[in-house]
């Protein structure tokens, strides 16, 4: 195996490692029991969020430095279908944020009905409560927003490189073809000037065998 096909199976399997430890951390994401403790847990997701997309980056940068155009376009096709795998678990990272705030809002609220709080309080903590669920969920929209512009502009960009590849692709197919075309035509004058050189053997013998027999004709009427 050479060294850019371990480059390759490195940039593959640390994609996929990354990815089922994501999945990994959102399980314990669902079973956080506040606010703070969901914080930290969301801190460990960003980091292996942020390594997955270099690893992503450094798997195209190995695709565009192929030297075979067959390979880095089935390399970058490889590179898209991890860019929609990022997307779609950043994705699972926002409804698990979503549906954990919102279940520890629930048994904050059902804490706040069960024990006796003065009204004015209970009313005040509801207040807050509902402004942190609004704040949170606003930046995760802002931040899913902001993803899905960021695969957008990736899609266009590996959709550009596909076509390229594609255009040089059938240039050089035009070019073979063309080459295809003079190798026929040379053969045909091959063939032509083959003939052609048998013609001129042919006379050239048969305008010996008539000198010959002139002579021959001239030598006989002369001895006898």
């Amino acid at each position: 195996m050479d060294l850019n096909e371990i480059r390759i199976k490195s940039c593959v399997q640390e994609i996929v490692k990354i990815d089922l430890e994501i999945h990994a951390i959102l399980e314990e994401l669902k079973k956080c029991s506040s606010l703070a403790e969901l914080d930290d847990v969301n801190s460990k997701v960003r980091v292996h969020s942020q390594k997955m997309k270099k690893k992503i980056e450094e798997f195209e940068r190995v695709a565009k430095e192929q030297e075979k155009e067959d390979d880095m376009v089935g390399l970058l096709r490889e590179v898209q279908k991890y860019r929609k795998q990022y997307s779609s678990t950043q994705t699972a990272i926002r409804k698990a944020n979503l549906s954990c705030k919102f279940e520890l809002e629930r048994r904050e609220r059902d804490e706040l009905l069960t024990n006796s709080v003065d009204p004015e309080i209970r009313k005040r903590k509801n207040r807050e409560n509902l402004a942190k669920t609004a704040s949170s969920i606003t930046e995760n929209l802002a931040s899913l927003n902001k993803l899905m512009a960021d695969n957008i502009t990736n899609s266009d960009l590996t959709n550009q490189t596909l076509q390229t590849s594609s255009d040089q692709l059938g240039s050089a197919h035009e070019e073979f073809k063309g080459m295809a075309a003079v190798t026929g035509t040379s053969r045909k004058l091959l063939t032509k000037y083959n003939r052609r050189e048998l013609t001129d053997r042919l006379l050239i013998f048969l305008a010996v065998a008539f000198f010959l027999g002139t002579v021959a004709y001239i030598l006989k009427k002369r001895i006898f």
